[in-house]
């Protein structure tokens, strides 16, 4: 959809593109843009096909080049789709200056030109286009960090439902939290560099105001990459300490099997020796004892691994040291009845 402003006492206002005024500076705004709409911007404004392509690449990174008559700058902004695998990412803006003409095309209906359209940023001069493209990085980086922070307390609630039971579900979403971290720090370092070349640059020309505003948002840029660093550092300890917890689960099941399997062979092998067709011991006797023989078995087998299973190894461990306290103290005392014994001696001497 190509939506066109213009700026009226500092608001943008949605014109008609027959009413537009010539004389001021227009915004051009294409959000989820389709196939004709950029055959239309391409004709209409001559842009280079390649240009539009890689704004419409969703793995495309921050930059800056120059067009034949305009001047392209590609930017990372976060966005968040509650519906997708990965809820939270990042896609390219690219704005294009062209005389009194700047143009903004996502693929992607972005919060960050929302947030344009409908005048919740103060200070936004249309009339200045580079400082326009440093708002448009600036609102970037504080959804960037909006955005971490409601990963990590998403991240914080699943990981306290994990606590009572670990499922595939969790798992999951933490998976996909994981995922959009490094889609974020990838985006964030992207700009960084673009920041970086902005400053040093002679495409756009700032002046000392955009140049002081080009630092904060370096400052709050590099905020949000150590933001995600550390987020994806944390959540990455988590994963490995759930996947010990998981295997070692995972051992201690298959301990309790393999015991219960073990136990049960001697009631198999009894019952095998009496299903072969060759002669064995009792069997004269009545058939009740061998069908008491293989019950006893069974039941002996039953309690057998009742208790291997029963048997806790911190428990023994507690009874160990009970029994080596109890070693210690009796020793202690013996000592003490021996000393005492021999201050008794001492005092008979000394009277």
């Amino acid at each position: 959809m190509i939506t066109y402003w213009q700026q009226i006492n500092g608001n943008f206002h949605k014109t008609k593109k027959e009413d537009l005024d010539e004389s001021k500076p227009i915004w051009v705004d294409a959000r989820a843009i389709t196939r004709d709409e950029t055959n239309i911007l391409q004709s209409e404004y001559n842009i280079e096909q390649d240009h539009i392509l890689d704004i419409l690449d969703p793995d495309e990174l921050s930059r800056i080049e120059e067009g034949e008559g305009y001047i392209l700058t590609i930017v990372r902004v976060p966005v968040y789709d509650p519906t997708a695998e990965t809820p939270y990412f990042a896609v390219p803006v690219g704005i294009i200056i062209k005389g009194k003409v700047v143009i903004t095309i996502c693929w992607y209906d972005s919060e960050v030109l929302k947030d344009f359209g409908n005048n919740r940023i103060k200070g936004v001069r249309l009339n200045d286009f580079p400082s326009f493209i440093v708002q448009i990085m600036n609102r970037a980086n504080l959804n960037f960090l909006r955005y971490l922070k409601e990963i990590n307390r998403k991240s914080t609630s699943i990981q306290n439902e994990m606590k009572l039971e670990v499922e595939n579900k969790e798992i999951m979403q933490i998976l996909g939290l994981e995922k959009s971290l490094v889609y974020f720090t990838t985006s964030l370092k992207s700009n960084s560099l673009l920041l970086q070349k902005m400053k040093s640059t002679r495409l756009i020309k700032f002046d000392e105001e955009d140049i002081d505003f080009v630092e904060g948002v370096s400052i709050d840029n590099r905020q949000a990459i150590e933001m995600a660093d550390t987020y994806s550092n944390i959540m990455f300890g988590v994963m490995d300490a759930y996947n010990s917890i998981i295997s070692n689960n995972l051992n201690i099941v298959m301990k309790k099997l393999s015991v219960i399997n073990l136990v049960m062979m001697a009631p198999t092998l009894v019952t095998s020796f009496y299903g072969m067709n060759v002669k064995l011991p009792f069997d004269t006797l009545p058939g009740f004892f061998p069908v008491m023989t293989v019950t006893l078995f069974c039941f002996i087998s039953v309690f057998i691994a009742y208790f291997a299973l029963s048997l806790d190894n911190n428990a023994i461990k507690a009874r160990r040291l009970q029994k080596k306290m109890r070693k210690t103290k009796r020793k202690q005392n013996k000592e003490i009845k021996i000393e005492t014994k021999k201050l008794k001696k001492q005092e008979k001497k000394l009277k």
